[in-house]
């Protein structure tokens, strides 16, 4: 795998959400949305054993997405999002994928550069709170980056945060 290697595409969501699946025979994705972690709550991003679940701005439409899969801590675009999240997923597969709500469209995603093991997900925010005030939209209001790395398992952690819908996320419930 050249390092690193990003892939862009339109997502769509609905109900605000979309699934990172760990590729194993016994795929499912979440039931439901997952619990925040208790302590360090990032909101916007939820892992459920080797799968995560995505939070959009946009209840129902096209966003607009990027991942990157990096060898290592590829840094986070502080300047360019307006929220970034991190928090660790354990793939058993080393493959995971993208998946829209409801059985639509899958997206493939560059294999995992270390196999199975510990990955960090950092998850970037642009726009969301314009997405949540539009609802539906065919045209890409809110866009986000997802950027997956070799990492032994760490804290969540919410390294940029200026949206509001970002701050209701992380309220607990």
């Amino acid at each position: 795998m050249t390092d690193p290697r990003t892939v862009s595409f339109e997502l769509g969501v609905h109900y605000g959400q979309a699934y990172l699946i760990d590729e194993t025979d016994d795929a499912m994705g979440p039931e439901g949305i997952p619990a925040d972690h208790p302590v360090h709550p990032v909101g916007i991003i939820r892992v459920d054993g080797g799968d995560a679940f995505l939070i959009t701005g946009l209840h129902t439409g096209a966003v607009g997405f990027s991942v990157t899969v990096a060898g290592h801590d590829p840094g986070a675009d502080t300047h360019g999002y307006e929220d970034i999240v991190e928090i660790s997923l354990k793939s058993e597969a080393g493959q995971l994928a993208l998946y829209e709500w409801g059985g639509g469209d899958v997206h493939e995603l560059p294999t995992l550069p270390a196999g199975p093991g510990w990955y960090r997900l950092r998850y970037h925010a642009q726009n969301m709170d314009e997405a949540a005030e539009v609802d539906t939209s065919d045209e890409v209001i809110d866009r986000y980056l997802l950027q997956i790395w070799p990492q032994d398992e760490s804290t969540p952690r919410v390294i940029k945060s200026t949206s509001g819908h970002l701050a209701y996320w992380r309220e607990p419930r």
